[in-house]
């Protein structure tokens, strides 16, 4: 295959994953700036590093590399609190930390009555693991073995994961379903 065939290949699968990845990465920041980065940077290292893998390869590299580049985002996130909040006499009022998504995206705040916003609070209350195996089962569609692959761990932690995150928004949610 041609380099600019490579390319335009690489240009399409990006183009394809872009909005499914943003909204993967701000359901697990909570940050549209942030998970916008996370994107950016997990497409570059995709072009840059694995570029020249096969196709059928790139959408499970691809995900595994911003599952990656989000929980560095979560483990850094967690020393500058931790060292804000040592800084800081008193303690750091966390009701002021506390993100607002539905402000943040003004999209979000769509729903007539208020069901979007419970099932958004809901996958984002999740804990990550079970966050991302559901987002990647369910909105990605993407098998188990695949999910696996993304996520970096074996095919039995993502069905754990998975039933578990099904368990907790069935129950967040029942008056909804």
């Amino acid at each position: 295959m041609s380099e600019a065939s490579q390319a335009a290949q690489m240009n399409r699968f990006l183009a394809e994953v872009e909005t499914s990845a943003f909204q993967l990465a701000r359901y697990a920041v909570r940050d549209t700036d942030e998970a916008l980065d996370l994107v950016q940077d997990a497409m570059f290292t995709l072009a840059k590093k694995y570029g020249r893998k096969p196709v059928s390869e790139w959408r499970p590299l691809f995900f595994r590399i911003l599952q990656n580049r989000i929980r560095d985002w979560h483990r850094r996130s967690k020393v500058r609190r931790r060292l804000f909040s040592e800084s800081v006499s008193g303690g750091v009022d966390r009701i002021e930390q506390a993100v607002d998504v539905a402000a943040a995206d003004p999209m979000l705040a769509l729903g007539a009555d208020g069901a979007a916003d419970e099932v958004e609070e809901a996958v984002a209350g999740l804990p990550l693991r079970q966050q991302q195996a559901f987002l990647l089962r369910s909105i990605e569609g993407m098998s188990v073995a695949e999910t696996a692959k993304a996520m970096g761990c074996s095919q039995g932690s993502v069905k754990t994961h998975y039933s578990r995150a099904l368990g907790v928004l069935r129950e967040r949610l029942k008056e909804h379903v």
